[in-house]
């Protein structure tokens, strides 16, 4: 049996991220992906399960959603099975919290910005003779240009992360780390038992694993 509990599934990933308490986890973990002008000071956790407009529609849930205090909005998806239209489901879930947005009346339609990060245990990249380790995606126009700036969605390969211990550099790297390996790790590396947050991210690893 394992030390540490498995993030690659719905209870592991959720246990270390999808709960009040651990919060913390989850905006130090955001960050290294978010902008600075979109570092996350404070979450809050919202309902996961979102609805279409009728009955009929289909629904959408998440395994985890939140914003910050700027009512921005945040979905975080641990895709552990390979699906052929991950890019197509994505772009389903970011249209339920955009249309969410939406008010009877008067209204500018000023929307906040939604970010969709998915942690993907597979390479949907495949037919990419180049795949990228962490895809950002932004609306742009024909000449390249930035159209859009409140929608950005990140995927993250774990499969292309082959980095070892020595070789991690930047926090978001050892994120990465910490996530590819933590089912097989038996001990806390050195290079993480320096940082407060990942004493508790193993702490909380291994007690979800009891």
């Amino acid at each position: 049996m394992s030390k540490y509990i498995n993030p690659y599934t719905d209870f592991g990933f959720k246990k270390l991220f999808g709960e009040e308490g651990n919060s913390d986890l989850l905006i130090d973990f955001l960050n290294t992906f978010l902008p600075e002008k979109h570092q996350i000071k404070t979450l809050e956790f919202q309902d996961k399960e979102q609805l279409g407009s009728s009955p009929s529609d289909r629904r959408s849930i998440f395994d985890i959603f939140c914003e910050n205090d700027k009512k921005e909005k945040f979905i975080v998806e641990m895709q552990k099975a390979e699906e052929a239209y991950f890019k197509d489901r994505s772009l389903f879930c970011v249209a339920h919290p955009i249309r969410a947005q939406g008010r009877k009346g008067k209204w500018n339609f000023n929307l906040k910005t939604v970010y969709f990060i998915g942690i993907l245990d597979f390479i949907y990249d495949k037919n990419d003779p180049d795949p990228l380790l962490i895809r950002e995606v932004e609306f742009k126009d024909q000449h390249g240009k930035l159209f859009y700036d409140k929608l950005k969605m990140t995927y993250i390969q774990m499969p292309l992360f082959t980095k070892t211990e020595k070789e991690l550099v930047t926090h978001q790297e050892k994120w990465l780390f910490f996530l590819k390996n933590l089912p097989d790790l038996k001990y806390i590396p050195a290079i993480l038992k320096k940082e407060k947050v990942f004493k508790k991210a193993f702490h909380t690893a291994e007690l979800a694993a009891m």
